[in-house]
This record gives structure tokens, C-alpha cells and sequence, in this order.
């Protein structure tokens, strides 16, 4: 379950059939209170004006619920109606999101967690129109109620991909499609060219082989003769290729997890946007300022941290970064923290090798909290290419990577690098970034990625 504990479905009534609604009446008790003549009419004013406002706000509490029972049971399909007429983030809002909590059996305080979160949310980045923000309370709803699965959210993860992929998709697909039209078999010139094609797109010499190489027995097994054909084998291959996240024994808490990238990949963004999905689920976040070198480093974590509104430590510039994560571990523990995200520096300023420091700071943090880090993730610019193969190389020899993160996906044409990367070094890509919000760093799906990049 996501950030509320509990959650009931609002269209468990019969279809079209109303809900009983608590009877609201206001009553004066003359009896407690003396009324004189002269006050008498204006009383009987002021008890007919509340008596009609309970009325009317009974009104539109009943069709709204009529109105969520019976629609299509979707997120995206109850904002709408939630949303109807609310035009900015006012007191209609507010009203409308109670309104949906409370229906969906949400724990009275859980809900005002919720909308104060987003409150706070809201005046740091200064939106007040709906067509601002919606997406993004969209976005925190599923993962808040534990819908991100949900058919609609997964249709705007697809679209939100192939728009990202659409640089890449014009590089590799488009070449792809001329090839499959042009060839009248598929003899060695087709594979040639099809390699070549391949590693132009940043998939990798070592990648492309063994792509090729499977799709020539799959086409071969199979008797394939269609462009359709082929292409549906390629889809497949290229998603079974890539390895998925293992899984892992729940740690004991606080879940560390080490952070890693050069500068200029979108670290710090990266690692609010994780932090931010992670309370939106249901856990306690705290950021750890580690990257103690680069210039307004910690000062660029700390706003994000007081943006999504959770917990930050850090020292001053130029303290020892593995001392900063050794005391943020101590703390995260006695606050009661679920999960602690270290950052960790892309280069360093002094003498000292950055993997010797890395090294540093993995053995401090097993030190304080045995078994931690428990995840090294790391952030992966996806504009630069087979450079960033090479960082992967870099960094896994050095200190070890469970996962890659990578990022800026919507604005290079070398999307390819996602199977290089991931192929090369047996490494699960878990997110990509497409986009600047918190809602554009999603979840990577090997299937929606082949869907969406060969179309």
C-alpha cells in the first residue's frame, strides 16, 4: 500500500444507486437560551440560511458520489470529476480532495498529510492554475493509493516513453523500416547493414553482435519472411535481453542507498525524485548531503529537500564526505527514518581518488549499519552516449552498481545506449528520466521499451 494505510473503492455500491447520506440538521435549543422578540426574526433568518446550506451541501456531495460510483473506475477518470469547475488551488480544491479521501475511507489524518505536502509543494514552485499541477497530483495520487499499475497510468507511462524515445526512434526506427523495405530476403547485406545501424545508434559493438546474432536464429527458426514479423521478433529479443532488478530481502531499517555520478548527469534532481516517490508510497525520506566538494552542493539538495518536505543532514563545504554519511546514518536511526539516500560527489577537488573516497564511505556506512549500503544506484546522462558506458565500467570496478539510473532519455537520439549499458554489464536500468517534474522519472519497463522504440 502507498502513503494511506487504507483505502475502500468508491464504486463498491450498486451501480447508479445512491449513498445514505448522514442526516444534517441544526437545532437551537430555546430552551438553553432566552431569545428576545427583537432577536426572535433574525434567529429564525440565520436558522432557515443553515439549514439551506446543509441542504445544498448535501446536494452536491450526493451527485458527486453518484457520479464517481458510476463512472469508470480509473484514476484519471475520478479527477475529472473531482476536478470539474476547480480552476485553481483554492478552497474548491481542497474541498474536492476531502471530499475523495473521505470516500475512499482514508484516515482523516493520513488525508491532511497528503494535501499539506502538496500545499507546500505548490507555493515552492509557485503554480496556482490547474492546468499547472494536475498531472503531478495525478502523479502522487498513484502512487499515494497504490494505483501506479493501474491501465491508465501505465497508458500515460507508454505515451510519456515514446514521446522521449522519439529523437532515438527517428535514428534507429526509421533506418530500420527503410532496411526491412528495401531488402527483398534476409541474406548477409541485410545483416550488415543492420549492425551498422545498430552501433550508429549507440548500442554497442559487443550489444549488437549478440543481438544480431539471436535475431539471425529466431528469423531462421521461424521461417520469417514480413518486415511485421521481423520486427515483433525484434521487440522481443530486445526486451529479453535486458536484465530485470533481482529481488532482494527487505533490509532493516533505514534502507541506505549509496548514489553515484559524475557531475552534470542530474544527480541531484535524480535523487528528490526517488525520495519523492518513496514518500508518496508510505516512507519516512531522508537526503544526506555527501557531496561536500562541488560548489552549492549541499544547498541545491537542501531546497529540494524542503520541496517535497523530508528530512536532510549535512556538514559544511568541504567536510569529510564519509564522515557526513557515517553521523546521517546515526540520525536517520534515532528519527526513525525508513529510508536514507547519500549522495556521493562526481569528482573531487582535492588529491584524493574519488573511488579510494567512495570505498571510504561504503565501509563507514556498513560500520554504523551492517549490511548498508544496502543499494548503490547509479545516475547515467544518456545524451553522452558511450560515454557513459565507459562511466558504468568506471564505477562498477571501483565501488559496485545494483542499478543505473538514466537520465535526460527524452532529448537525445541515443536512446540505444539503454541495451548497451544494461547488456554490456548485466546491470538493470530501474528508472529513466523524461522530463524536468517530479512525475517524468519513471519506472523502466524492458516490454514498454521495445513497444514504444519499434512502435
Amino acid at each position: 500500500m502507498g502513503f494511506f494505510s487504507k483505502i475502500k473503492k468508491i464504486w463498491k455500491g450498486k451501480k447508479g444507486q445512491g449513498p445514505k447520506l448522514k442526516e444534517e440538521t441544526t437545532h437551537l435549543d430555546k430552551a438553553d437560551k432566552k431569545v428576545e422578540p427583537s432577536e426572535s426574526k433574525d434567529l429564525v433568518q440565520e436558522e432557515k440560511k443553515i439549514v439551506l446550506s446543509k441542504e445544498k451541501d448535501t446536494e452536491w456531495e450526493h451527485k458527486l458520489k453518484i457520479a464517481l460510483q458510476d463512472a469508470e473506475p480509473r484514476l484519471s477518470v475520478w479527477l475529472d470529476i473531482i476536478l470539474k469547475g476547480v480552476e485553481r488551488a483554492d478552497d474548491l480544491l481542497w474541498e474536492r480532495l476531502y471530499f475523495l479521501f473521505d470516500n475512499l475511507e482514508v484516515p482523516k489524518n493520513e488525508a491532511q498529510d497528503f494535501i499539506n505536502k502538496f500545499k507546500n509543494w505548490l507555493k515552492e514552485m509557485g503554480y496556482s492554475s490547474i492546468f499547472e499541477f494536475r498531472s503531478e497530483l495525478q502523479y502522487r495520487l498513484a502512487l499515494a493509493l497504490d494505483l501506479e499499475d493501474e491501465e491508465d497510468e501505465q497508458s500515460r507511462l507508454f505515451l510519456k516513453l515514446s514521446e522521449g524515445l522519439s529523437k532515438t526512434k527517428e535514428q534507429l526506427t526509421r533506418r530500420i523500416d527503410q532496411l526491412l523495405l528495401k531488402s527483398s530476403d534476409f541474406g548477409e547485406e541485410f545483416w550488415e547493414e543492420l549492425e551498422e545501424i545498430l552501433i550508429m545508434a549507440d548500442v554497442g559493438f559487443n550489444t549488437t553482435l549478440k543481438l544480431v546474432d539471436r535475431l539471425r536464429t529466431r528469423v531462421r527458426e521461424n521461417n520469417v519472411s514480413s518486415p511485421k514479423e521481423f520486427k515483433g521478433i525484434f521487440k522481443q529479443e530486445l526486451s529479453d535481453l535486458i536484465p530485470k532488478p533481482k529481488k532482494r530481502i527487505k533490509p532493516i531499517a533505514p534502507e541506505v542507498i549509496l548514489m553515484l555520478g559524475v557531475n552534470g548527469v542530474g544527480k541531484t534532481t535524480t535523487i528528490a525524485k526517488l525520495a519523492h516517490r518513496a514518500q508518496m508510497q508510505g516512507r519516512k525520506v531522508m537526503l544526506c548531503a555527501g557531496d561536500t566538494f562541488r560548489a552549492a552542493a549541499i544547498e541545491q539538495l537542501q531546497i529540494w529537500a524542503n520541496r517535497i518536505g523530508c528530512g536532510f543532514y549535512a556538514k559544511t563545504p568541504g567536510a569529510d564526505p564519509a564522515a557526513v554519511a557515517y553521523e546521517s546514518i546515526v540520525m536517520a536511526k534515532k528519527q526513525g527514518y525508513d529510508i536514507l539516500f547519500v549522495d556521493t560527489a562526481g569528482r573531487l577537488h582535492t588529491k584524493i581518488n574519488l573511488m579510494e573516497e567512495l570505498k571510504k564511505i561504503k565501509r563507514v556506512l556498513n560500520k554504523q549499519h551492517p549490511g548498508a549500503p544496502h543499494k548503490t544506484i547509479l545516475v547515467l546522462d544518456a545524451t553522452t552516449g558511450q560515454n557513459a558506458l565507459s562511466q558504468v565500467k568506471l564505477f562498477n570496478e571501483g565501488v559496485g552498481v545494483d542499478e543505473i539510473v538514466l537520465t535526460k532519455l527524452d532529448g537525445t537520439a541515443k536512446g540505444g545506449v539503454i541495451l548497451g549499458i544494461s547488456v554490456e554489464y548485466d546491470i538493470p536500468i530501474t528508472f529513466v528520466g523524461l522530463g524536468e517534474k517530479m512525475e517524468d522519472l519513471r519506472p523502466f519497463d524492458p516490454v514498454k521499451f521495445a513497444e514504444a522504440l519499434l512502435g
